[in-house]
């Protein structure tokens, strides 16, 4: 089981940083389907939101991934 705690923490490491580029990628793309200048507002306020919002879930995803990588979560009781 630590095994697979470990495999997983690389992989939260690895989905953080793809989340957000992913993210910032889709901004950019409906922010240039936009054609007036209060509709590209609109989209460029939206995904500046978005962004602001998922930014700190995507680092706790990176710190979350470290910590299980490096075994912290390795002692864990049973509720048994």
């Amino acid at each position: 089981m630590n095994r697979l705690k470990k495999l997983l923490g690389i992989i939260w490491i690895a989905l953080g940083p793809l989340a957000m580029a992913f993210l910032f990628l889709q901004a950019i793309d409906k922010v240039g389907l936009a054609h007036s200048d209060i509709e590209r507002m609109n989209t460029i306020l939206q995904w500046g939101i978005i962004l602001f919002i998922f930014f700190p879930i995507s680092l706790g995803l990176v710190v979350f991934g470290f910590y299980a990588w490096k075994g912290e979560y390795d002692q864990l009781e049973n509720p048994d």
